[in-house]
């Protein structure tokens, strides 16, 4: 099959929807390209504005130069803009006459912004608390009613219990860009396949993950985008374990963000000086002689015999390290994509842009040592893992609780009926409309655990705490 990396098609609408085939008719006057759409939907959804109260490393702090996952998302797209189109000037051929302002630039700001839209609140702990709450009930809740009861009809094939015990944001991503946004024809954002094709970082399927293979360590989409993962394929022509190649420069900037930026925001909280950082580079041997660490040495001396007071000479030399360190390694991963862009194209490219890069690595490990194992980062963590279990155990209740098997039926407690009101409508009517799908997507339970994740990692940090603080005082009635 051909490859089509810039595929224009948006999904077939069914004809019960009363929707139209697919036209550019949300742009009539041609203004805006079909990447350009896909971008602009994405900034205005609803999940990427949650992404301002979802965290990135510090918990809602009160610095509010401090990022959050939002920041983070768009510092990341605009990082993969400015790697694109250096790449794209250098190796123009390669992007099959491919328009860098009309396809390139916006499908790399696309999925920049998109990247991160599945996480659960408080950060990765959100993960490894959903992927715990199913690993403490794997003895029942795939393949029993409840625990010890009789088996259900259909049960949970074990290869699939990995989508729960092992809970990933970047699957729930594409989940939520094809599915759980309200549509008309419920086709979520109605994206482009190329754009859609881009977003798969880890573009398996649960049983087809490698640890061995950086690209397919994890999977990246549930059974249930199986057939639209399928379509994908279909229009793009990229296959099972094949990754577009825009992602590979997305994921460089994810690393570049989260090592220079996550630093960045521990100079902000004070926590670290601008000196400390450095000297801490300086005495690594691998990166010492490097440009970089030299040129940010004379600019902080030429900083430190001005005349401008200490907390402005901090402030300018949080603004030269972030710059230069940037800068260097936007060169690093537009070179390594240069470099390798022969196999990138051909699709037999497994290594990361950033792969051992000495600098990233180094400032990996200060936000590391110094922010992901504050105190305060690590008492979150803890609470935000107590209320993702109480959140999900109430849940459970209210979904599983009930008089019939259709997931809308009445619930057996005031409790489970209050607590199953506050689910949103548009995961309920998609848990509903999964039914038609075929094999295991169909199943009752597969959707009802599905339900429960859609629920729970679409909360930001603040709806989950205080639905946990909520929830806590509704008691259960006591039979005697």
């Amino acid at each position: 099959m051909a490859v089509n990396f810039w595929s224009e098609t948006r999904r077939p609408r069914a004809k019960s929807s009363g929707s139209e085939a697919p036209t550019n008719d949300h742009d009539p006057n041609g203004v805006r390209s079909l990447f350009q759409q896909d971008y602009d939907r994405l900034l205005f959804s609803t999940p990427v504005r949650r992404l301002a109260d979802k965290t990135q490393v510090w918990p809602m702090d009160e610095n509010d130069g401090v990022r959050t996952r939002l920041t983070h998302s768009h510092e990341v797209a605009n990082l993969a803009r400015s790697i694109g189109t250096r790449a794209y000037r250098r190796a123009d051929e390669a992007f099959s006459g491919a328009s860098l302002s009309d396809t390139i630039q916006p499908m790399l700001s696309a999925i920049g912004l998109a990247h991160d839209l599945g996480n659960p609140p408080f950060g990765h702990q959100g993960e490894t608390a959903i992927g715990n709450w199913f690993k403490a009930r794997k003895g029942w809740i795939f393949t029993k009613s409840y625990d010890k009861s009789k088996n259900l009809p259909t049960q949970i094939p074990e290869s699939i219990w990995p989508e729960f015990t092992k809970f990933d944001g970047n699957p729930q991503s594409l989940r939520l860009l094809a599915k759980l946004q309200t549509h008309h024809a419920r086709l979520g954002l109605d994206l482009t396949a190329a754009t859609l094709a881009a977003t798969l970082k880890y573009p398996v399927h649960v049983t087809g993950v490698d640890k061995e293979k950086s690209h397919i360590k994890k999977y990246g989409y549930f059974e249930s985008e199986k057939e639209i993962v399928g379509w994908i394929r279909k229009e793009t022509g990229l296959d099972e374990k094949q990754r577009h190649p825009l992602t590979w420069i997305m994921e460089a900037c994810d690393d570049i963000a989260y090592s220079v930026l996550d630093v960045d925001d521990l100079l902000k909280k004070g926590l670290l000086s601008p000196d400390d950082v450095i000297i801490s580079l300086q005495h690594n041997r691998k990166i010492a002689n490097r440009d970089v660490i030299k040129k940010i040495d004379e600019k902080f001396k030429e900083v430190n015999d001005s005349n401008r007071c200490i907390e402005i000479r901090h402030d300018i030399k949080i603004q030269f390290l972030r710059a230069y360190v940037i800068e260097s390694l936007i060169n690093d991963a537009s070179d390594a994509f240069v470099e390798n862009v022969d196999q990138i194209m051909n699709l037999s490219h497994e290594s990361p842009l950033m792969d051992n890069n000495p600098v990233c690595d180094a400032l990996k490990d200060i936000a590391k040592q110094y922010g992901l194992r504050h105190p305060s980062v690590l008492r979150t963590e803890a609470v935000g893992a107590v209320a993702i279990d109480g959140i999900m155990s109430s849940l459970w209740e209210a979904i599983s609780e009930r008089e019939a098997d259709d997931l809308k039926s009445i619930r057996n407690s005031a409790r489970s009926r209050y607590i199953f009101s506050l689910i949103s409508p548009n995961y309920l009517e998609e848990a509903e409309e999964a039914k038609s799908l075929s094999g295991i997507a169909g199943n009752l339970r597969y959707r009802e655990l599905r339900l429960l994740t859609d629920m729970v990692s679409g909360m930001t940090d603040t709806y989950a705490t205080k639905l946990w603080q909520d929830i806590s005082t509704v008691p259960h009635v006591r039979c005697p």
